[in-house]
């Protein structure tokens, strides 16, 4: 993740983001990839006025996105004086580090995610492999015990995994890392630091085996992992080859059906709707990944933890105006950004408590219009909304085939008359749909109607599914 330097400055990332965004999308439109909105259109049928898919549950996907979170290790504490030793003239890293604790304990951990958990929450939790060079996380961390250290990673595992993607944060977030001899680069410059790597053009395969580093000790801690975050702006100068990496990692690694990765931030003007690209010109599923965009900047603690919260930005208190409820009325995943050290902010809390305040204030006004999903799911969602065909092949039978499955997969339709949707059948079966009266109670396996008009939600298979009518 891209540092904030301070709470009123532009988001670095954000910034990269639009011109990131572009260049990704002339180099997804150069080999026939499109965004999810231009692809999505494909998967309406032959009449958009009659079959539509929906978002899931008809409900706006949320989701928070968490960088710079490891086991233990208080990165901002430890990343301050290899930053100011690579960028000597930045103010930013003049802070004194020394004074803020070294760890950011398990306790927060279990607090923040006990809360969230009772507020469903869910989203995206980095896991830096060698936090900032101190200790590698697989192993052993200088300065905790390794009884510390298991223990902290059973409660990621315990606590975090069920509702949380886990993400590598590249391997150290500050030096980069010899992969021959798994030592950090001995100079600290903008060329051996993580958050602007390469300076030069490398290869697809030299980046893919760098994720790949990090992936592996993320599995040797037998955590999983979909996708990966970038720390800062790495990647920037080889933004064509970042997708096609991240698909050869995460699927050598882990045989991830559907690889994502975060990088960007979407500004006002931009659809927050993930991107699908194809690392080649096959259009085939197996050839696919991800692009995840965050809608927000940080606005609590900031990647140092010392950052005034501003939680209006992302929300007032009767969530009437701050750019989540912006995403929330466009229709479009709402998913907002912070760093780790920002929730925890030096033992004083003020980014949690600042946060908590947000989530109240979207429960309080959009809870039945909006439902958290983790970026993974939110992917893999809007991957079936691009690809997915839709057709009537009679009045009573509708036929879908789609090249992934996902959950509580949303349609439209008109069914006028005494038809309503009545079964969804597919070669792992068939499931009887019930009819819900109110659309808040729309979940997998209900629909509900509306004059002549349903919304059916299921269990979506891959391959070929129909959806059957009936008489009421």
């Amino acid at each position: 993740m891209e540092n904030l330097n301070s709470a009123n400055e532009v988001n670095r990332r954000q910034a990269l983001g639009v011109i990131g965004a572009s260049a990704v999308a002339m180099q997804t439109n150069r080999v026939g990839i499109g965004t999810g909105e231009a692809f999505a259109q494909e998967g309406r049928g032959n009449d958009p006025s009659d079959l539509e898919v929906l978002p899931p549950r008809n409900r706006i996907p949320l989701s928070f996105i968490i960088d710079d979170s490891t086991c233990l290790v208080n990165m901002g504490h430890f990343c301050m004086p290899q930053f100011a030793a690579a960028w000597p003239e930045r103010e930013v890293y003049r802070q004194p580090w020394k004074d803020w604790p070294r760890e950011i304990p398990d306790r927060f951990v279990r607090e923040f995610g006990e809360w969230c958990a009772e507020y469903s929450v869910k989203g995206k939790y980095s896991i830096v492999p060698y936090p900032a060079c101190v200790g590698w996380v697989d192993r052993f961390i200088p300065g905790w015990s390794k009884r510390e250290l298991d223990d902290s990673l059973a409660l990621v595992r315990d606590l975090m995994v069920p509702n949380w993607d886990i993400h590598p944060e590249m391997i150290s977030h500050t030096r980069v890392v010899d992969l021959k001899t798994g030592r950090p680069m001995d100079e600290a410059t903008s060329a051996t630091m993580e958050n602007s790597f390469p300076q030069t053009d490398i290869s697809t395969d030299y980046l893919a085996e760098y994720l790949a580093y990090a992936l592996r000790v993320l599995k040797n801690c037998d955590l999983p992992c979909e996708g990966i975050t970038t720390p800062g702006g790495f990647g920037n100068r080889v933004k064509d080859k970042l997708p096609i990496a991240v698909h050869q990692a995460v699927r050598d690694v882990y045989g991830t059906e559907l690889p994502h990765y975060f990088k960007y931030v979407r500004g006002e003007q931009e659809s927050t709707v993930p991107t699908l690209e194809y690392i080649d010109d096959s259009n085939t599923v197996d050839r696919l990944t991800i692009n995840v965009p965050a809608g927000t900047g940080d606005w609590f603690g900031g990647w140092e933890g010392t950052q005034q919260s501003d939680p209006d930005r992302y929300c007032d208190e009767d969530a009437t105006g701050g750019r989540m409820v912006e995403m929330i009325k466009r229709g479009e995943p709402a998913v907002m950004l912070c760093h780790w050290p920002g929730m925890y902010c030096n033992g004083s809390k003020t980014g949690f408590k600042a946060f908590q305040r947000v989530v109240r204030s979207l429960k309080a006004r959009y809870e039945d219009q909006t439902l958290w999903m983790k970026c993974s799911e939110i992917g893999r969602y809007y991957a079936v909304k691009a690809l997915v065909r839709v057709s009537r092949v009679n009045e009573t039978t509708i036929e879908i085939d789609s090249p992934l499955a996902c959950d509580d997969f949303t349609l439209k339709l008109s069914t006028k008359g005494n038809i309503v949707p009545s079964n969804v059948k597919s070669e792992h079966g068939q499931v009887d749909l019930k009819n819900v009266k109110n659309p808040p109670q729309l979940s997998a396996g209900t629909y509900v109607r509306n004059g002549d008009e349903s919304h059916v939600c299921f269990q979506l298979a891959s391959g070929k599914s129909r959806l059957e009518l009936a008489l009421a």
